[in-house]
């Protein structure tokens, strides 16, 4: 058994925490009741920031829930701009290439760090070129909430995109001309920030049932607009069309059957990627043809969870961030349709997380080497692409993790000798498809027994590297970087790799 009374599959190691957890859990605690007056409402940014009386070296945060669509993060990093402030750490909780306002701070060397969970587009080019004085932090999801409530990343200003507000304070995401679902990645922003400040641009009569409480909101900002809700949307998250991805698609789906990991009362999630998406299209089709209904699905939900949830197969949707406005409308009226904070979702320190009970999850992959390490963070240049989001999260927490790739990108191997950086440990993954083969992490000996009962062809990873060499010839190693601008965390704080300046 685990530290959260969860049986540990075979070849998956118990989570031991390297920080003491109730110590700076007692220091970190904000007192929620500390507003006895009412919110403060501001007309402008500009009024808010001068009351608030940001200084050097501040701390600030945001969330990403209306991703490329956000207008806050780059209407706040524009007026931090103008009041010549230096020194700054951002801790937004994903950076996507339309946070320009970031860049903007970057560039004008303002910010000596940031943490972020992901991180693409312009800022990620700027850091890689040394434009921070001190280091960039790529958290999990759940590693960014347990840094927060354990005070080791302190954040003094959170400014919180929030779709709609009462004349009391009280925030929510599911309504609102900018609704965009859960708002689950800035709960901990809102419980542990010093000063937290909502904007918004929808003022109703009372919200009843708040994701955001008055007794933790500072203040309030009326804006015209805090995004475009269309803008959660990205390539990222729509289903492949490609062949080779479908195949790979549902020879995942008949794996998981096969091994006895789908049937009745199942959970699991998927990624974002579009073979990952494919691959919850064919497992509803296992479902409908063999009567087997799922307890839950969790994480990023889309509208391919949600038709399975009114379609009966699945009991309940646990939410931390929508990821289309079919899952944006539905939160908004379907009971079963939880949303979660990130702790709730991933955070090793919770007593009891969400994604401790997912029997499998399907995950992607910029790179995985033969010891089924991945690399979701950099390209095979060493560019900073991506991040773990919630991925290292789910491949310990799964009974069964599973990461899906074409063996071949852009006429490069996806496996490696040993990947440029690290995201998840291959201790946590547990099973890579393509579409050549499918091979079984050597420590799961309980699936690959199953596997050969099953008749199922299994593959060693460097059988499939050597297939895939065969195919390409053996690429040139390529060196990174001598200087280091930052690192990778694990979810509990460990660091697991680093990351290098661009040559």
């Amino acid at each position: 058994m685990n530290s959260f009374g969860r049986d540990v599959p075979s070849g998956k190691r118990p989570f031991v925490s390297s920080h003491d957890f109730e110590l700076t859990k007692i220091k970190a605690t904000r007192d929620i009741q500390k507003h006895v007056g009412p919110v403060v409402f501001w007309k402008t940014l500009h009024d808010a920031l001068n009351q608030l009386n940001i200084q050097d070296g501040a701390t600030i945060s945001f969330h990403h829930h209306l991703r490329n669509g956000d207008f806050v993060i780059n209407m706040v990093c524009e007026e931090l701009s103008r009041r010549n402030l230096h020194n700054l750490t951002l801790a937004p909780s994903s950076i996507f290439p339309a946070y320009e306002g970031i860049a903007k701070l970057v560039r004008e060397g303002r910010v000596s760090s940031i943490y972020t969970s992901y991180m693409n587009g312009p800022v990620s080019e700027l850091v890689q070129q040394g434009n921070l004085k001190g280091e960039l932090v790529m958290q999990t999801h759940g590693g960014r909430a347990r840094s927060i409530s354990t005070g080791e990343l302190q954040i003094d200003y959170a400014f919180l995109a929030t779709p709609a507000v009462d004349s009391l304070g009280n925030g929510i995401g599911t309504i609102g001309k900018s609704a965009c679902g859960s708002l689950g990645y800035a709960i901990a922003d809102l419980m542990y920030s010093k000063h937290v400040i909502l904007v918004s641009d929808t003022m109703v009569d009372s919200i009843t049932k708040p994701e955001f409480q008055k007794e933790q909101v500072d203040g309030v900002i009326m804006v015209d607009s805090i995004g475009d809700a269309e803008g959660i949307v990205s390539g990222t998250t729509k289903i492949t069309r490609d062949p080779i991805g479908l195949k790979i698609a549902k020879d995942t789906a008949n794996l998981l059957f096969d091994l006895g990991i789908i049937q009745d009362g199942f959970s699991m999630q998927t990624g974002a990627g579009g073979t990952s998406l494919a691959v919850t299209l064919f497992v509803r089709n296992l479902m409908m043809e063999h009567q087997i209904k799922a307890s839950f699905a969790c994480g990023g939900i889309t509208n391919f969870y949600v038709q399975m949830l009114e379609e009966g197969l699945v009991n309940d949707l646990y939410d931390v961030q929508c990821f289309d406005l079919d899952a944006v409308r539905s939160i908004g009226s379907n009971p079963h349709h939880h949303s979660i904070s990130a702790s709730k979702y991933a955070n090793p320190y919770d007593h009891d997380p969400i994604c401790n009970h997912l029997d499998f999850v399907i995950l992607g992959a910029t790179e995985i080497d033969v010891d089924f390490n991945v690399n979701v963070t950099t390209d095979s240049f060493g560019r900073i692409i991506g991040g773990s989001g919630g991925h290292s999260d789910i491949a310990y927490g799964s009974k069964c993790s599973v990461v899906v790739s074409q063996l071949i990108k852009s006429r490069l191997p996806i496996i490696k000798k040993q990947v440029l950086t690290i995201s998840t440990p291959g201790e946590d993954v547990d099973i890579f498809v393509c579409e050549r083969g499918i091979a079984i992490n050597p420590k799961r000996d309980d699936l690959i027994q199953i596997a050969r009962k099953n008749h199922i062809p299994l593959f060693s990873m460097n059988e499939l590297l050597s297939l895939a060499h065969e195919i390409t010839g053996v690429p040139n190693e390529l060196p990174h970087g001598e200087k280091t601008i930052g690192v990778v965390q694990y979810r509990d704080g460990t660091v697991i790799d680093s990351l290098y300046m661009s040559e």
